[in-house]
């Protein structure tokens, strides 16, 4: 058999999965057609995991059309991730908090008022809140305004305009994986966000899930969370470009979060097509999501990978077609 007629051979073999993650303090969340899984581990090093249904609605037939499900995705996967950031960081929590320390006054409130399951659900949806107003605020407000003193030097041109924007919100994107990934902390969550990669590779080979397997592979996915952020910004950077300059800032960044939406809808149709087919052209359209990832993980440790891999088997359909890309 022809090397070439090996490689074809090993292709066809692939199993694109769907099954997809989000690296946590201390572990690995993994998202299959069926399940939630959260791995962690602990301080004593025992590795608990949090099973979930996805629920009923993200099975709908008019949720999973085109655009319409990337839109949806967006929002639950931030959801879905503070979920798994707040299952993780209770751990933690508990053994940093001194024995006898009193809960706060809203902790008192809540409980009372609430109950520790609303709270929990009502903190939840409040950090997705606060995480969109941050994003609002650092990659559309501030490059808008940045733009506006540009604009009083003279320049009137829309497109020109538009595309300083687009090239300040890449700056600013670029600016702050670099400084995040400076702390200590975000370094380990990053040797778990290469973990998750690495594990989905072996599962997608048909490899047995094995901590050896996995560490051979790449730290590097062509479907990760990294490359859609980066997609949308560049689409954001297309769809913004027809957008007017002759109103009020506040009315401009109105209409780019009208837009939003769409954008989001677009960039995963985009992710979906290059993550499914390997050709010239998509293979060119992956690359810079690729290059993102060297910042955004790093080579983890055998530990950290068992983690990724208890989680991905806890998700893992018995029949395989149920979480095909």
């Amino acid at each position: 058999m022809s090397e070439n007629s090996e490689n074809k051979e090993k292709k066809q073999k692939l199993h694109r999965t769907s099954i997809g993650g989000q690296a946590v303090m201390e572990g690995v969340m993994m998202m299959g057609p069926n399940l939630i899984a959260t791995s962690v581990r602990k301080s004593d090093g025992e590795i608990v995991t949090d099973i979930k249904p996805v629920g009923a609605a993200v099975k709908s037939k008019i949720l999973r059309l085109p655009i319409i499900r990337g839109c949806v995705n967006f929002f639950r996967s931030m959801v879905i991730g503070v979920q798994s950031l707040m299952f993780s960081a209770q751990f933690f929590d508990d053994e940093e908090a001194p024995a006898d320390a009193e809960p706060s006054k809203i902790d008192k409130w809540l409980e009372e008022h609430v109950g520790d399951e609303k709270a929990v659900q009502i903190a939840i949806y409040i950090a997705v809140v606060l995480s969109l107003a941050l994003s609002v605020g650092l990659f559309m407000i501030l490059p808008n305004l940045v733009v506006s003193a540009i604009k009083a030097f003279g320049i009137e041109s829309a497109v020109v305009l538009n595309l300083c924007e687009g090239v300040i919100r890449i700056v600013i994107f670029l600016a702050y994986l670099l400084l995040v990934s400076m702390t200590k902390d975000i370094k380990r969550v990053f040797m778990y966000h290469g973990a998750e990669h690495k594990s989905i590779h072996c599962y997608e080979k048909g490899e047995e899930l094995t901590v050896e397997n996995v560490r051979a592979q790449s730290r590097l996915h062509p479907r990760c969370g990294t490359s859609f952020l980066l997609i949308v910004v560049v689409i954001s950077i297309i769809a913004f470009s027809f957008l007017s300059w002759e109103v009020a800032w506040y009315a401009r960044v109105g209409m780019r979060l009208l837009l939003l939406p769409v954008v989001a809808g677009v960039s995963y149709e985009i992710l979906k097509l290059v993550g499914r087919h390997d050709n010239a052209f998509t293979k060119v359209v992956r690359k810079p999501g690729l290059w993102l990832q060297y910042i955004t993980t790093r080579e983890p440790d055998d530990s950290q990978i068992e983690v990724a891999v208890t989680s991905l088997k806890a998700v893992i359909p018995e029949n395989k077609d149920e979480d095909k890309w």
